[in-house]
C-alpha cells in the first residue's frame, strides 16, 4: 500500500474523515560541496525520488494535533506553547515534533498565518542517513500550512524560514542546502546553489547516469554536537585568516594559492577542517563545466577526492562509509563515490553508468554485507520534483 493511502487511513481512524489535503516533500542527496553551504561555498544537490507525505486537515481549535504515522506517536501545541517546546498538559515534545512545530514558529515570527492543523505524516527518506528527513519534514508541513493560511511564498524563501526553524528552534546550526533542495527540486535536474547569495541554476542530469543511495544502516545524530564544532572550526579559522587577508567573509573567499601561504599560521585541527573547505569550493567551482561537457570521468574524480577530504581533513567519515566508497569506486560503471550529507554514518552517493546500475547496484550491497556483517540498502534514485500539494 503506497504511504499516501495509509495515511489517509490513518487520518480517518484518528480524526473521523478523510484528509483535506495532501502535501509532499523529498529528501535531498548532493553530489558535489558537502560541508561548504555554511561557508558561503556552491553546493550540487538534487531532490530524490524518496518523499515525506502529510495528510492533512484545518483543525477545529487553535491546537494543532499531530500523528507521527512511522513512530505511531502523538503531540499536540499551539502558538501558546510552542516557546516552551511543551503540549497543552506541560510535558515536553517528542524530539520528532520539534521540526514541525519550528515552522510553525518561523512562519509565525514572519508574519504569516499559520491555522492549526490536524495532520498524520510518514516518510520513506530514511532517518538519520544524511538524505535530509528533517528538511522534507519542515518542507512538507511548510506547504501544508501555505495551502490553510492561503499565502504564497517562492520555494526559496520557504526553505529559509524552515532553515531558521532547525538553527533557532530545534538547536541544529544547518546551511540552507537541504531545504532549499527539498523546496526546489526539479525533476531529472541538479541544483547549483551559490550559498551566499541564494542564486541558483538547474543544471541537467546526463541521461546515461544514475545516481545511487548506498545506505550503510549506520545512524547518527547531529545535535550531538560535532557539526557545531565544526561549523565553529571554520568560522576561527576566517577570525585568524583576517589578519592577512582582511577582505574576506568567510572560507569561500579564500584561494586555494592563498590558503597554501597562510595555513601555517593556524592551528593544526582549524586547519584541516579549512583546508578541506577551501579545497572543495574549488571542486565545486569546476562541476559545472565538467557536466556541461559530459565529462563524468573527471567528475568522478573530485567526488573520490571529496571522500578522502571528508574522511581525513574534515574528519566526518565513519569505517563503514569508508568501506561503502572504497568497494563502489574500482566497480565497473562508477565514476565518483563519497559520503553525502553531514556524515558520522548514513550514506554514500555514486554516479553510474544507467545500464550498469543495477549490477552496480548488487556488487556493493554484497561486498559492504561481507565485508561489515550489515546489510545495506541500495537506492537507485532519480531527481525529483521539489515540495508541493499532491493534486
Amino acid at each position: 500500500m503506497s504511504i499516501p493511502t495509509t495515511l489517509t487511513e490513518i487520518f480517518r481512524q484518528k480524526f473521523g474523515s478523510d484528509p483535506a489535503f495532501l502535501a509532499r516533500a523529498p529528501g535531498r542527496v548532493n553530489l558535489l560541496g558537502e560541508h561548504v553551504d555554511y561557508n558561503d561555498g556552491f553546493v550540487l544537490p538534487a531532490a530524490i525520488d524518496r518523499t515525506t507525505y502529510v495528510a492533512f486537515s484545518p483543525a477545529n481549535s487553535d491546537q494543532t494535533t499531530l500523528w507521527a504515522a512511522d513512530f505511531d506517536q502523538k503531540a499536540v501545541f499551539s502558538l501558546k506553547t510552542l516557546a516552551a517546546k511543551t503540549q497543552p498538559d506541560g510535558s515536553p515534545l517528542p524530539e520528532w515534533a520539534c521540526y514541525p512545530a519550528g515552522v510553525l514558529w518561523a512562519l509565525t515570527e514572519a508574519g504569516l498565518e499559520t491555522p492549526a492543523l490536524n495532520a498524520v505524516f510518514s516518510s520513506d527518506v530514511p532517518r538519520g542517513s544524511g538524505l535530509s528527513s528533517s528538511a522534507s519534514v519542515e518542507m512538507a508541513f511548510g506547504v501544508a500550512w501555505s495551502q490553510l493560511g492561503g499565502w504564497s511564498i517562492p520555494p526559496m524563501e520557504l526553505a529559509r524560514l524552515g532553515q531558521r526553524a532547525e538553527n533557532k528552534y530545534v538547536g541544529v546550526n544547518c546551511g540552507i542546502m537541504d531545504q532549499f533542495a527539498s523546496a526546489c527540486g526539479e525533476t531529472d535536474r541538479l541544483l547549483y546553489l551559490d550559498c551566499r547569495s541564494l542564486t541558483w541554476q538547474t543544471v541537467p542530469l546526463p541521461q546515461n547516469v544514475s545516481i545511487v543511495v548506498a545506505d550503510t544502516t549506520v545512524r547518527r545524530k547531529l545535535t550531538s554536537g560535532e557539526y557545531n564544532q565544526r561549523r565553529n572550526a571554520c568560522e576561527e579559522a576566517v577570525r585568524l585568516l583576517k589578519a592577512d587577508l582582511p577582505g574576506i567573509t568567510a572560507l569561500r573567499d579564500v584561494s586555494v594559492e592563498a590558503f597554501n601561504r597562510f595555513a601555517p599560521k593556524l592551528p593544526v585541527e582549524v586547519e584541516k577542517r579549512a583546508r578541506h573547505v577551501v579545497e572543495e569550493v574549488e571542486r565545486s567551482r569546476q562541476a559545472i563545466p565538467l557536466l556541461e561537457s559530459g565529462d563524468l570521468a573527471q567528475f568522478g574524480k573530485l567526488m573520490n577526492e571529496c571522500h578522502a577530504s571528508l574522511r581525513d581533513l574534515y574528519e566526518v567519515s565513519c569505517p563503514e562509509l569508508d568501506v561503502m566508497a572504497r568497494l563502489a569506486q574500482p566497480l565497473p560503471g562508477c565514476y565518483g563515490a563519497r559520503l553525502t550529507g553531514a556524515g558520522f554514518g548514513g550514506c554514500t552517493v555514486n554516479l553510474v553508468a544507467r545500464e550498469q546500475a543495477e549490477t552496480f547496484a548488487q556488487a556493493l550491497a554484497a561486498g559492504y554485507e561481507s565485508e561489515t556483517s550489515l546489510h545495506p540498502e541500495i537506492y537507485i534514485c532519480r531527481a525529483s520534483a521539489g515540495a508541493g500539494l499532491v493534486e
